[in-house]
């Protein structure tokens, strides 16, 4: 009884301090958010230390249904394996016609981070009571179509709103502009300590003009892991994506 008594506090006061380090890290904003999507899933271990090494603070994981978008991503032992692989936060982006059947697997699996999409909750509120119930914090997601007045009832009662700057599924996509709109409207009702991020097709040409809109996490996959650009540069390439983001944010009035 007593280790069980202890064991409960030990879980209580970890998830109370991940709580902690999410909203700090959400406050010193802007980071680069490697989508592991894009990563090489013959040397992912690798792949993730050469991120960490680099400076990455979180990690972004893509699950696909092959319902709700028309691509298979990975499921729960993926996402496990990665859990293994380090400790720090996971960010994962539920594209699911029925999240809430798999809520409590992708937490048990890892997840800190757990964004479900206002395109299947139209009310999501319940599943964001959930997700804080398994220790872990909601997500919000639109995608392009939907407009942000969709979710700006919602914003106050989750911790992460990500706009898909492409049509989720596929990764390699022109960024679509109208996502700005959509950031500086969510800036302006979002709490310090919330993560605003973007996703799809992030890169060099965009990652400032999204952080002046009011984004603080870039997803960013292709530009930064694609195996044409070279594993060596992964390093460089990090570090100079977050300089770009910093200095935007240097910027803003």
């Amino acid at each position: 009884m007593k280790a069980t008594v202890l064991t409960l506090r030990f879980l209580s006061f970890f998830l109370f301090l991940t709580a902690i380090n999410l909203s700090r890290l959400a406050r010193s904003g802007p980071h680069i958010n490697p989508s592991l999507l894009a990563a090489d899933f013959a040397q992912l271990g690798q792949e993730i230390r050469r991120l960490e090494e680099a400076g990455s603070q979180i990690f972004h994981l893509d699950i696909m249904d092959g319902h709700f978008v028309p691509n298979l991503s990975f499921g729960i032992p993926v996402v496990e394996a990665i859990r293994r692989c380090t400790d720090l936060p996971l960010d994962v982006h539920l594209m699911l016609d029925e999240p809430q059947r798999y809520l409590a697997a992708f937490r048990k699996a890892g997840a800190d981070l757990l964004s479900v999409h206002i395109e299947v909750a139209h009310d999501p509120r319940p599943l964001f009571d959930e997700i804080r119930k398994l220790g872990a914090r909601p997500g919000l997601v639109l995608n392009p179509p939907t407009p942000v007045e969709a979710v700006l009832p919602f914003v106050s009662d989750c911790d992460l709103v990500l706009t898909m700057s492409v049509m989720p599924g596929f990764g390699g996509q022109k960024f679509d502009e109208g996502v700005l709109g959509k950031l500086r409207k969510l800036r302006e009702i979002a709490r310090p300590d919330q993560f605003l991020s973007v996703d799809g097709g992030v890169g060099e040409d965009n990652i400032e003009a999204c952080v002046a809109a009011g984004a603080n996490l870039l997803v960013v996959g292709t530009a930064l892991l694609a195996a044409q650009l070279g594993k060596a540069n992964v390093s460089q390439r990090f570090q100079y994506l977050s300089r770009l983001a910093f200095s935007a944010q240097t910027t803003i009035p």
